[in-house]
């Protein structure tokens, strides 16, 4: 819509971004396949995951209200962020919300919040023992009901990880009505989620569209054009390594790459 609509009552459309990022590594041994599970859990550790979520939260202009964050063991951590897309005046915040600041004793668990707005995380560290290649994927959403969108964060989320693989979904549901009493199922204008990222970053990825306009669901898929070897051996220099076995290095990654992206078994 270009003019802002004039609603009756409170906007009822439901807004929801889920972002996947697929994170790809070369490590050969078993030791340097557990040293990067080590590395990427303690880059990716709830505390720095909480940092992201609550930029995200500042970006759409909601407001925190409750934060749950928990790290895994072997490997993963999640963050479930409860937010409120206009300021509450803290006499009409629940108590039992910690407002983002919270203190986890030693050994306790902390369980999700979750309503119609939040802003969740998620990750997931794994490799193969038979398999040189070692992946870690973070799973993002934001949900938000009203008139602010998560579309605008996707720069900040794309460069807050190391993208190879990237699948996001945006799907707007329900229906708001103008003061006439006509609903209107989406509330903005968009033909692609892709109009929603910086030329500089869709420069460095394919990507491809699969929307249903007529249900308001969005579908980009984005691959890293360019593999630049060294940014994916894992405490390894590139100039260490015959350049035969760059070539099949390579291979193998973009092999891996091509069949996440493709959501199948291919080679």
């Amino acid at each position: 819509m270009e003019k802002k609509l004039t609603l009756y009552g409170f906007n009822n459309l439901t807004k929801t971004l889920s972002f996947n990022i697929y994170d790809v590594c070369y490590a050969k041994s078993e030791r340097e396949q557990r040293d990067y599970i080590a590395y990427i859990d303690e880059q990716y550790n709830s505390e720095r995951l909480t940092k992201i979520l609550c930029d995200v939260t500042d970006k759409i202009g909601a407001q925190v209200l409750n934060i749950s964050k928990q790290d895994y063991d072997p490997q993963g951590a999640s963050v479930n962020i409860l937010i409120a897309e206009e300021k509450l005046s803290p006499e009409n915040i629940d108590e039992s919300c910690n407002q983002g600041k919270y203190h986890i004793e030693q050994g306790n668990f902390v369980h999700a919040h979750l309503d119609k707005s939040h802003v969740t995380v998620h990750t997931f560290p794994e490799y193969h023992p038979d398999n040189s290649i070692s992946t870690f994927r973070v799973d993002i959403d934001v949900s938000t009901c009203g008139e602010i969108s998560p579309l605008n964060t996707l720069d900040y989320l794309i460069g807050s990880f190391d993208s190879d693989i990237i699948t996001i979904d945006y799907r707007v549901r329900g229906f708001t009505r103008d003061v006439e009493g006509k609903k209107f199922y989406i509330d903005h204008d968009i033909t692609s989620i892709q109009d929603y990222i910086d030329d500089s970053t869709l420069k460095k990825y394919d990507a491809i569209d699969v929307n249903v306009y007529q249900s308001n669901i969005f579908h980009t898929k984005m691959l890293i054009k360019e593999i630049e070897l060294q940014n994916y051996l894992f405490n390894k220099d590139v100039y260490e390594l015959p350049p035969k076995q760059r070539l099949e290095i390579t291979n193998s990654l973009r092999k891996e790459m091509i069949e996440i992206f493709s959501g199948m078994n291919i080679y």
